[in-house]
């Protein structure tokens, strides 16, 4: 089975650096089952997503979503702030 044509991924995660221009690292959790233990186990992944207004701060709960390349390591970008972190 191949892919839906049109439909992109998306993903909830947290933002963990706000450091660049245009650009945040999300920090994306999910659970696995450990192959021997069976406990359910977090994995992260951090992913780099385009922010063109640089509106998403530190902190903040996003949706992005996959996208083209848009450079050597940037394949998401942020489609919208789900919650405001507070300072």
């Amino acid at each position: 089975m191949g892919r839906i044509e049109g439909v992109k991924k998306q993903r909830v995660g947290i933002i963990v650096s706000d450091k660049m221009n245009k650009t945040r690292v999300i920090r994306i959790e999910r659970l696995a089952q450990h192959p021997l233990y069976k406990k359910r186990i977090r994995k992260f992944v951090n992913i780099k997503a385009h922010d063109e207004k640089n509106e998403a701060k530190l902190g903040d709960k996003v949706r992005i979503m996959e996208t083209r390349p848009l450079s050597s390591d940037k394949r998401w970008r942020i489609i919208e702030i789900i919650k405001a972190h507070k300072e």
